[in-house]
């Protein structure tokens, strides 16, 4: 079953539900939204609409990054070197407690946990990775890991052993890999991206016959577009 949905709400919130059955929320990854707006999303979205939440920046990106400028209390320069990179820090373990929070208001089953591309599997980060993940409650959700430009053989081990789901490039023979296989669609070569038919139908060719969950989120500029053109695909069975 391919489940396809957008990387945030690109049109109004009813007109989308209409339209898709998840979503991946971007806003809690740069500044995490009040208990107030989190339930308002909840209550206004139909009971089987799936949210997945997108892991606050401040367990997985170092201060450095440009993504820290949408942040309404900025980062105390004395306290930068305990963000990011799954630290065994008070400060990553009180963001994980905010992430965690949200996931239970929003009864989010899948968060994303999506790192920089200066996050390299280096012995200090795996550490991190290992003690960070080794200790979170799971609740019966699937923890979906995006690092950026890993190896499958660096990635692949590390999620069998932690049971993360894997997710590195949608075309890559082997590139989605877990207990739900987590596709996003993030453009190649970078946002400003438009998936082709052809393109679109090689994921729905891949993944149609997995006998697991396939979720396929496009976060490219077209991707309202791309997300109703692989919907259309799936409907009329037409994949060329």
């Amino acid at each position: 079953m391919i489940k396809v949905g957008c990387c945030g709400y690109t049109v109004g919130k009813s007109k989308y539900h209409e339209s898709f059955g998840v979503v991946e929320l971007q806003q809690p990854f740069f500044q995490p939204p009040s208990q107030r707006v989190l339930g308002s999303w909840r209550s206004g979205a139909p009971k089987d609409f799936e949210f997945v939440l997108k892991a606050w920046q401040l367990i997985t990106h170092d201060p450095m990054s440009q993504t820290y400028e949408k942040l309404q209390n900025p980062i105390p320069d004395f306290r930068r070197m305990n963000y990011g990179g799954f630290k065994p820090t008070n400060e990553v373990r009180r963001a994980w407690e905010t992430t965690e929070n949200e996931a239970d208001i929003l009864q989010a089953r899948i968060i994303v946990f999506q790192c920089q591309s200066s996050f390299k599997p280096t012995e200090e980060n795996l550490n991190n990775i290992r003690a960070f993940f080794g200790k979170v409650e799971r609740k019966g959700r699937v923890f979906v890991f995006e690092p950026r430009g890993w190896k499958e053989a660096e990635l692949k081990p590390l999620c069998e052993e932690l049971d993360l789901a894997g997710c590195i490039d949608p075309f890559r023979p082997e590139s989605c890999f877990g207990s739900i296989k987590y596709v996003r669609m993030a453009g190649k070569g970078g946002y400003n991206y438009r998936y082709t038919e052809n393109e679109i139908n090689a994921i729905i060719k891949r993944y149609k016959d997995d006998p697991g969950e396939v979720y396929v989120m496009f976060n490219n500029s077209n991707m309202l577009n791309d997300a109703y053109t692989m919907k259309r695909l799936l409907e009329t069975g037409d994949q060329g």
